[in-house]
């Protein structure tokens, strides 16, 4: 009988291995796009970040929760553990998922409402969330 520790750990590589079809079919769906190697790389990245780290730290959760979980990311998570969080990574990495969501819908993993959740959820908490970052920030200054 598997412990805890190991479910979690084999749902997670049964997830990354559905998120490396999902990253390879929208880097397909980008480059139908038109965009620019370097776009395409970025989004990329953003995206595996939050889908195969963010997603699968604290619990096993697959694409389709990831619609609900972007606050708690972008808001918190990106800002305490990424060490390179910045304003304008919280953007870039707002715009890829936004992205990555706009395929998977296309590709009828996620519902219209579940996409426009998220989108709504970007929209409206924005603002907050870079208000917390500059505050993160200045945090850091003051132990310098």
């Amino acid at each position: 009988m598997l412990s805890d520790y190991e479910n979690y750990e084999q749902k997670c590589k049964e997830i990354q291995g559905v998120n490396l079809m999902h990253l390879d079919e929208f880097e397909k769906w980008l480059n139908n796009q038109g965009l620019t190697k370097n776009t395409i790389d970025n989004h990329i990245t953003n995206v595996d970040f939050y889908i195969n780290e963010f997603l699968c730290y604290y619990d096993a959760q697959d694409v389709t929760q990831g619609c609900y979980e972007i606050s708690e990311f972008l808001g918190d998570w990106f800002i305490r553990k990424a060490t390179w969080s910045s304003c304008s990574l919280i953007k870039s990495n707002a715009a890829s998922i936004k992205k990555f969501y706009a395929y998977l819908l296309d590709s009828g993993v996620v519902t219209k409402d579940d996409y426009d959740t998220l989108c709504l959820s970007i929209k409206v908490e924005m603002p907050e969330w870079l208000d917390k970052m500059k505050r993160y920030d200045e945090m850091d200054d003051d132990w310098d």
